[in-house]
């Protein structure tokens, strides 16, 4: 799980310094199991923008400076572990409003935002997807 973390955040470092292709890092994170906090019953996520944002981490040194600014103290967080491809093939869809993935939000430098867009999320619920870029999210 570690290695594909790494794989994510050297192809996220990649995308910040200008290189790389974009495609292999929407393909790397689909490919990586992220760490998810669980809070409430479900999994944490933070509203920006008007995008519903699903905070996934690389690894736990990400999950723990996370934790650091949104924890409860002391207390340990919980987490899941999910495939970033199940994460915007099946939870973003049944979240019902524009939703996206942000990985590594507590990393300075190394964060890294999945819109809700044609070619990351399923095109039902992309905002561009549709007749002139009309997808859902633009609706509302």
């Amino acid at each position: 799980m570690e290695q594909a973390g790494t794989a994510l955040a050297e192809r996220i470092a990649e995308r910040r310094r200008g290189v790389g292709d974009p495609r292999a890092l929407v393909g790397e994170m689909r490919r990586t199991v992220l760490l998810v906090p669980v809070a409430g019953g479900g999994l944490w996520s933070a509203r920006s923008g008007g995008v519903r944002w699903i905070c996934g981490f690389t690894d736990e040194a990400a999950l723990a400076r996370f934790a650091l600014r949104h924890g409860s103290g002391d207390q340990p967080m919980d987490y899941a572990a999910l495939l970033g491809a199940r994460i915007v093939d099946e939870v973003v869809p049944s979240l019902n409003e524009p939703a996206g993935l942000a990985v590594d939000i507590a990393t300075e430098d190394g964060s890294m935002f999945f819109p809700p867009v044609a070619g990351i999320v399923a095109d039902g619920v992309a905002v561009d997807s549709g007749p002139a870029g009309e997808g859902r999210g633009r609706e509302r």
